[in-house]
């Protein structure tokens, strides 16, 4: 099946402004990058209200979704509330004939109500994600995850992790290198290690330990290449081993060796779909000491070894 292009997202009355905005900037026309035909629909043409009482005007009904390959559904205030039989007929007959349907935060209670999640795993707002699984006991809800991948169905977690959501789909469709430059564009990392449960407490005070600890990463970022031990990266924050590891995990979400190890393949996607660089020397590039190496990494983590992956992706002339 080819990349999506036409996206619909269906904001129902009560549509939450900051999905708005997220859909909206993600799909937005950038030069050099891919074109879509983004469309944001509703249950009829006109006025939509949204959760903050600002009015937004959608364009298209929900015919547009018929025609869609990849349809949202946004999340939206009284999301207790049924939807219309029409709204759930249009995303259960987009799936059917094809489509990609997603959903993050809230909006994942359209897709349970429609059918779409029977069987599968999902993910919500950690806050809601315990009536959500009273409610649809068919669905296994996972409250931890920023986003879950189920194929043609996926869901993502509240609020900003729409854009973890939309900047998954693209680099699964589109390859690393688009969803690195829109994630830029954005001011975004391009993939965020953890899941949700770094959010529920309050985030980590900001002291000189914190700032040791950005500095660190920024220059690991600088020097992929090098082997980049834990106990370097704890020597360079002034920390202990432990208290660095620690430290690390409550800032992030994931330990030190899995945000090496995402660090390094992500950048290795990159030059295998930007570069016609051999993959001997892109593996010496991100720090591994050779391709075979690379190559286990690869296929252990995104499923096929680099040369099918660059087959797939390459954006070289």
């Amino acid at each position: 099946m080819p990349p999506f292009v036409s996206v619909a997202a269906y904001a129902p009355p009560g549509v939450g402004m900051l999905a708005v905005g997220v859909v909206t900037e993600v799909f937005a026309a950038r030069a050099g990058l891919p074109r879509f035909d983004f469309t944001l629909c509703g249950d009829r043409p006109g006025p939509v209200p949204t959760d903050v009482g600002v009015a937004v005007t959608v364009e298209h009904g929900l015919d547009r979704i018929a025609s869609a390959d990849l349809v949202i559904a946004l999340p939206w205030a009284e999301f207790r509330a049924p939807l219309a039989p029409s709204v759930l007929e249009a995303l259960s007959a987009a799936h059917a004939r094809g489509a990609l349907v997603a959903a993050h935060c809230v909006g994942t209670y359209a897709l349970a109500a429609a059918g779409l999640l029977d069987g599968r795993r999902a993910t919500t707002h950690w806050r809601f994600a315990e009536l959500l699984a009273r409610r649809h006991p068919e669905v296994t809800v996972d409250p931890h995850a920023l986003y879950v991948d189920e194929g043609r169905v996926i869901t993502g977690a509240g609020a900003a992790a729409g854009f973890d959501l939309c900047l998954h789909l693209l680099r699964r469709e589109y390859g690393a290198a688009t969803a690195n430059a829109i994630a830029r564009d954005l001011v975004l990392p391009s993939h965020r290690e953890g899941g949700q449960a770094q959010y529920l407490a309050a985030p980590v005070p900001e002291d000189s330990q914190d700032e040791r600890l950005t500095e660190v990463l920024a220059w690991a970022r600088e020097h992929l290449h090098e082997p980049l031990p834990v106990a370097e990266l704890a020597r360079r924050a002034v920390m202990s081993k432990r208290s660095f590891a620690r430290r690390f995990t409550a800032a992030t979400g994931t330990t030190p060796h899995a945000w090496l190890v995402n660090l390094r393949l992500s950048r290795a996607e990159e030059l295998l779909e930007t570069t016609d660089l051999p993959v001997e020397e892109i593996a010496r590039t991100v720090g591994y000491t050779s391709a075979a190496v690379l190559r286990e990494q690869f296929v252990r983590r995104r499923g096929v070894p680099p040369r099918s992956y660059r087959r797939s992706f390459t954006r070289t002339p």
